[in-house]
């Protein structure tokens, strides 16, 4: 039996992000109980911030550790992303270390803005059943100032001043770096592909 989780890590986009999976016909449940975590079949970490204050409060909570050691599908969004990488310089910030990839700002420089705001055009750039019927005119809609580099973990990514991760992955741990609760019939068609996993 399908149980979907929230991870309450105090991210301002929770409730957006539960009404976008209820219209997906899933009800998923909003804690922070280690044991319920542990329990579900899906878990989303949300968030909406600064990585330090992010980290404290996954930490106050207890659950670094319970997040590193899950097996199941485990989705971060937006903040919830770069929290799966394993450095953010935003704070000087130790992340959970389940994708292998430091998270940087954007560079300051002239005609640039940042935070990159709004909508932009993801490309898929390797195969996964979570990024499943994307298409190169698909556009997502962003609100960040750092983001995660192109790499190994890169499934799509997208151009702000340069090239970087719109979707990674690394094992049973994913990330969408723009708002799916925000993104129309693109973000709708990846969340419900993340519970189809």
């Amino acid at each position: 039996m399908k149980r979907v989780v929230l991870v309450d890590a105090g991210g301002t986009n929770i409730g957006s992000v539960r009404y976008a999976l209820q219209r997906l016909g899933t009800d998923a449940e909003l804690t922070a109980d280690a044991a319920r975590i542990r329990s579900a079949s899906h878990v989303i970490l949300p968030g909406v911030g600064a990585a330090a204050p992010g980290m404290r409060r996954l930490r106050d909570a207890g659950l670094i550790d319970v997040l590193r050691q899950l097996s199941q599908p485990v989705l971060g969004v937006c903040l919830g992303m770069q929290l799966l990488c394993d450095y953010s310089d935003e704070g000087d910030t130790e992340c959970l270390g389940v994708i292998p990839a430091t998270v940087h700002r954007f560079e300051d420089r002239p005609g640039l803005r940042v935070p990159h705001m709004g909508w932009n055009h993801i490309r898929r750039d390797s195969a996964h059943a979570l990024t499943e019927g994307l298409g190169d005119d698909d556009t997502a809609y962003f609100v960040h100032s750092y983001a995660v580099p192109v790499g190994a973990y890169t499934l799509a990514s997208t151009e702000h001043g340069g090239l970087f991760s719109a979707v990674i992955a690394a094992d049973n741990f994913m990330g969408m770096q723009f708002h799916p609760e925000r993104s129309a019939g693109v973000g709708a068609r990846l969340l419900r592909n993340f519970l189809s996993l």
